[in-house]
């Protein structure tokens, strides 16, 4: 289908073992680092090749931004706007790109407020490493935030 492609991946689990250390700064645990090789090779394994990745600079966000970009090999790209970035701004983020078919990696709330909005409701929640990605027959990100998705699919790491 041409058109235009989102792909919301919430970040995968992280360790919350050092109580001392920043929120920014949390690795990815033994869980995360098991789940986005495996759900990066079902993307792959889909087909799905977005043109980039955008992603927060949080630690979390960005190793599984990284497993993702080298699994479809595509270069991944740091935002800071999009550590704790509400839906809107997770959007307007990935619309800002103008690419045809872009991933978004960042957190909750924002992850599953915008899946919410992209599915009608149906998304009700995006849980850790859970990949999201929604496709509009529209070309033009003008026209595509203002329809809904043409379809969608999720895919969890349980």
């Amino acid at each position: 289908m041409t058109g235009t492609t989102l792909v919301l991946v919430r970040h995968a689990k992280s360790d919350w073992g050092d109580p001392g250390l920043d929120d920014h700064d949390r690795p990815l645990n033994e869980r995360g680092r098991r789940d986005a090789p495996r759900m990066a090779r079902r993307l792959a394994d889909a087909g799905v090749r977005p043109e980039g990745i955008l992603s927060s600079t949080a630690v979390r966000a960005r190793s599984t931004a990284e497993v993702f970009g080298a699994e479809l090999g595509v270069a991944v790209t740091l935002d800071p706007e999009l550590y704790g970035a509400p839906a809107g701004t997770l959007l307007a983020t990935a619309a800002a790109t103008g690419a045809r078919s872009i991933m978004v990696v960042a957190h909750d709330p924002g992850m599953s407020v915008l899946a919410a909005q992209l599915s009608g409701g149906d998304i009700a929640h995006m849980p850790t490493c859970a990949v999201a990605t929604f496709r509009w027959h529209a070309e033009d990100w003008d026209v595509v935030t203002a329809l809904d998705p043409d379809d969608w699919t999720l895919d969890t790491p349980r």
